[in-house]
């Protein structure tokens, strides 16, 4: 066989293997309301995201875990689950929103904070305003291990 037909079978593979690591789960606490996170700690798991998931189950999530604080852009390609987007720094204060943003196709438009995150948290729309989740409130993480090994 040809280098040439190795290198993309090569490539299949890794991704393949990479997308068989056990999935993480953490939980999230905004004040009173716990929500049970899937952790998308990979830059595969984060391009990902929850890309053609049909349902999410009420207080359940993905948590975004970056290496450090940046302006992180999200965008809801091949998603179907309108979204609340939640932006968090490295002390744990939520720093933007983004509510109800709807579901999108292939030409997305990308949703960025004008402050740093280091975790953007995405949870189904209506979250935010059921939950009286604002713009300087303070999130948990647990287990708090995460907030330093990533």
């Amino acid at each position: 066989m040809e280098l040439k037909f190795l290198i993309p079978i090569a490539i299949v593979v890794v991704v393949l293997i990479l997308m068989n690591k056990p999935t993480k789960y953490s939980k999230v606490t905004i004040g009173d309301v716990e929500i049970k996170t899937e952790i998308a700690d990979t830059p595969l798991k984060q391009m990902k995201g929850l890309m053609f998931r049909k349902h999410l189950p009420e207080n359940e999530g993905m948590l975004f875990v970056f290496g450090g604080e940046d302006y992180r852009g999200i965008w809801m390609m091949n998603t179907s689950i309108p979204l609340d987007i939640i932006w968090i720094n490295g002390n744990m204060e939520i720093v933007h929103i983004e509510k109800n943003v709807q579901p999108c196709g292939i030409f997305c438009p990308v949703y960025q904070p004008d402050k740093k995150a280091k975790y953007v948290l995405e949870v189904n729309a209506g979250f935010v305003e059921k939950n009286d989740i604002d713009v300087d409130h303070f999130v948990e993480i647990h287990p708090k291990e995460l907030n330093t090994q990533i």
